[in-house]
């Protein structure tokens, strides 16, 4: 074998340069990029319509008596058949063999956990943990290098999320549109995204402005037709509901990378205008943080005016991030990087703040966290124990393992909760998902603590107030 070896040379000696023009085809023109795009785009609707109906809707697969058992609602297998007995008007599910298992649309579960929640047991938790008075928590999901995981991670948190109970908007700030494609969107140009959310806010700006401007007698700042338009949309304009009955889209598409170009010059044109308050803004002032109770933000992998948008806007931040040196090291100077970009708009705030008397500007979470993605402990687990020596509180002890389920989710642009378990057995089934489980654990410990202090910090004002009254 070795004898073998050594008289074969290594692959990239001796290419013959006319075979290897033979082989390179014609130069590549600008409209070549268009074919190719074209094709990509077939074989991209071939893909995801695995996923759909006749229709061509995405569809959400069946949750099993197993699975809701197991996962969704804390009751034993034979308890939840008695319930069903008992109340013949709650959905009996469907069988697809004859006293086969019965199987459950995820629209039905949830209509059966609000039963338990109202008929069952005070001491168990069949519905989530929510403050009524409180509004939706946001979290993004940032990192400025590519490829660590950060859209799988933002879609499995949205679906754990959905599956615990949650109502969640999932809003799509890459204008790649992975996570759009995840939840079956379709997208047909930058006015069904959060462009307008933002070209709204600037044109409000605008015209407290151009008010300004006619008190002092001045010449007030026209409005083009991408503000009038803008002024017209609505948050409600652009949600789209998805194949997860209490799962909500802002998609993307290639088109929103324009407002990368186009948020810097209204800057210019208004210094007064927040731009990274922006999509907060918009939110807020739509009510969506009063519908739903947690908005799940995918950000392109760089720190352009999109992700600073997301990051204002964030109360949790999680950051996923590899194993290894390489992303190690990309994340800290991530970090970096928003301590000067964020710090600078501070320290540029602040100082017509301070000039005015008015309140200065501090950038706050509620929690950032790191999280190991693509895990193989096998490798990796010195590094990562190093990782997580260094960075401490802000790491999650949670990492996510690359496991043979999670594989073939990303394969069929998925989520590991959308995999049917017949196609595995229920132990490969159930070491995939669980990694993910653990992620959306640590996020809802997060969630929960941010709500709990808000809620404490909201009775402590009450009090203030009844007290001076």
């Amino acid at each position: 074998m070795r004898e073998t070896f050594e008289k074969t040379p290594p692959p990239y000696f001796n290419i013959n340069p006319d075979e290897a023009l033979a082989e390179i085809g014609p130069p590549v023109s600008t409209r070549d990029f268009e074919a190719l795009a074209s094709l990509c785009a077939q074989g991209r609707e071939d893909l995801v319509s695995r996923g759909h109906d006749t229709a061509g809707a995405k569809t959400l697969r069946l949750f099993s008596t197993w699975e809701i058992t197991t996962y969704l609602i804390p009751v034993a297998p034979a308890h939840f058949r008695r319930v069903l007995r008992a109340n013949p008007n709650l959905p009996q599910g469907r069988t697809e063999t004859p006293g086969g298992a019965k199987w459950f649309t995820l629209d039905e579960v949830l209509r059966l956990r609000a039963h338990f929640a109202a008929e069952g047991s005070r001491a168990k938790e069949y519905r989530p943990y929510r403050p009524p008075a409180l509004p939706a928590k946001i979290v993004a999901i940032a990192n400025f290098k590519g490829g660590v995981g950060k859209t799988s991670t933002a879609a499995h948190l949205a679906m754990s999320a959905a599956l615990d109970g949650y109502r969640v908007l999932v809003i799509d700030l890459d204008s790649q549109g992975s996570m759009t494609s995840i939840f079956g969107g379709r997208v047909t140009s930058e006015w069904d995204t959060v462009f307008p959310l933002i070209a709204r806010d600037y044109a409000i700006g605008l015209q407290t402005e151009n008010r300004r401007r006619v008190e002092r007698g001045e010449q007030p700042i026209p409005l083009d037709e991408t503000m009038e338009t803008a002024l017209d949309r609505k948050a409600r304009d652009i949600i789209r509901p998805t194949h997860w009955p209490n799962i909500d889209l802002i998609g993307a598409q290639l088109n929103l990378y324009w407002a990368e170009f186009q948020i810097p010059v209204w800057r210019m044109n208004l210094r007064s205008w927040k731009l990274w308050e922006a999509l907060a803004n918009g939110l807020e002032r739509d009510g969506v943080l009063d519908a739903y109770d947690v908005v799940v933000l995918d950000t392109p992998p760089a720190l352009g005016y999109l992700t600073i948008n997301g990051l204002t806007a964030a109360d949790i931040l999680l950051v996923p991030m590899g194993a290894s040196f390489l992303e190690f090291d990309s994340t800290g100077r991530f970090f970096d990087m928003l301590h000067s970009t964020f710090a600078s708009i501070e320290d540029g705030e602040n100082i017509a703040a301070r000039a005015l008397g008015r309140p200065e500007l501090h950038f706050e979470w509620d929690a950032v966290r790191a999280i190991i993605t693509r895990y193989d402990s096998g490798q990796q687990a010195e590094l990562a124990g190093l990782m997580q020596a260094y960075m401490g509180r802000y790491m999650s002890p949670w990492r996510q393992d690359y496991t043979a389920l999670v594989g073939q989710a990303g394969e069929q642009a998925g989520g590991i909760y959308e995999a049917d378990y017949r196609d595995f057995n229920r132990e490969t089934y159930a070491r995939g998902r669980r990694t993910f489980d653990e992620t959306y654990a640590g996020f809802k410990r997060l969630l929960i603590a941010s709500w709990r202090r808000d809620e404490k910090a909201l009775g402590k004002a009450h009090a203030a107030e009844r007290e001076s009254a």
